[in-house]
């Protein structure tokens, strides 16, 4: 039997169980110093959702990164990962140079834009989801999930931010189109207007059915689907 066919077979059985939702809502990243970390991440412009402490053996900050439905977690006796060990945690961004700026003008150190090179396996970088050979620079053909920036909490633990602007067919289901932020949308809507733009020029004139047309637009965008003509 083909690998294809199991899969089949183990997707037709999960489609007839009942299915629990499993929300992955919290990361815990390892600190050395809690106080320090909590300085950067509130410099990150990350918002503090708690700080609870029992004497001095324990102590737990949570911060969420705006537009995110997980948060991070650190503290005193909360992990016993190394310190710095946390790393390829992924920011997914709608447009990675606006990401970059916002970061930058926060003071916060970032690298420049990157892509990958290829040979994904080859080169001397610290290995990401392209490989490890970071080429300078945003993907030149701009695609979705293909530009990247790094940055490190004063420990070392390592983020990525990672621009995707159209996600994978399945990914989103094409009736389910969320935006979890106006930054977000308002991406999504400055593309749309640049594709329609386009679709003005091929129909000779005004489009008058403009709205319809960047719905449909931003729908198909976000669930992987081919852009309407």
């Amino acid at each position: 039997m083909a690998t294809t066919d199991i899969d089949r077979d183990t997707a037709a059985k999960r489609s007839k169980q009942h299915s629990v939702d499993l929300k992955l809502e919290v990361v815990v990243i390892p600190v050395s110093d809690v106080d320090r970390a909590k300085a950067f991440y509130t410099r990150l412009g990350w918002r503090l959702d708690a700080d609870f402490a029992s004497g001095d053996e324990w102590r737990v900050i949570q911060f969420t990164p705006p537009g995110s439905a997980c948060s991070v977690i650190f503290g005193r006796n909360v992990t016993a990962a190394a310190p710095g060990s946390a790393r390829g945690l992924y920011l997914i961004v709608s447009d990675l140079e606006l990401a970059r700026k916002a970061l930058l003008d926060r003071g916060i150190e970032v690298s420049g834009a990157f892509h990958g090179g290829g040979d994904v396996h080859a080169g001397p970088d610290e290995p990401y989801l392209s490989g490890s050979l970071r080429v300078s620079g945003v993907d030149p053909k701009r695609g979705s999930y293909g530009s990247f920036a790094s940055f490190s909490d004063p420990d070392g633990n390592g983020w990525l931010l990672q621009e995707i602007t159209t996600r994978l067919p399945g990914r989103i289901e094409g009736g389910s189109t969320t935006f979890a932020s106006t930054t977000d949308l308002a991406a999504a809507m400055r593309r749309a207007a640049a594709a329609h733009g386009e679709h003005e020029k091929r129909i000779g004139g005004h489009d008058e059915n403009w709205a319809d047309w960047y719905a449909d637009c931003i729908v198909r965008e976000q669930a992987g689907q081919p852009l309407p003509s």
